[in-house]
């Protein structure tokens, strides 16, 4: 299986969890209609803004769905940098890793 650098997860203004992946591009991912979707200007994945779903499950919805779609795991790294994630978020993702 290949593997992808996380390289910055965050909350955006929009409520969107975005996961920028270091190099790999999913621009047909909206084609699965799961909810994720690919922004091809800024070249991150998200999600929309959790209702039913909680930022931790939409973490692992995207990267599972990376994982099984694509055959590519997401790895978070220490240079991974982490905006507008709370603190208790961070420790379940780096948990779940």
């Amino acid at each position: 299986m290949k593997t992808d650098i996380i390289k910055e997860i965050k909350i955006d203004g929009s409520g969107r969890l975005c996961i920028f992946p270091e190099k790999e591009k999913f621009t047909q991912i909206y084609r699965l209609a799961v909810e994720v979707h690919w922004d091809n200007e800024k070249l991150f994945l998200y999600s929309p803004k959790p209702r039913e779903w909680s930022y931790l499950d939409w973490y692992n919805h995207i990267t599972s769905l990376v994982r099984i779609d694509y055959g590519i795991d997401l790895l978070l790294t220490a240079n991974t940098t982490w905006i507008n994630i709370p603190s208790t978020l961070k420790e379940e993702i780096i948990a779940m890793s």
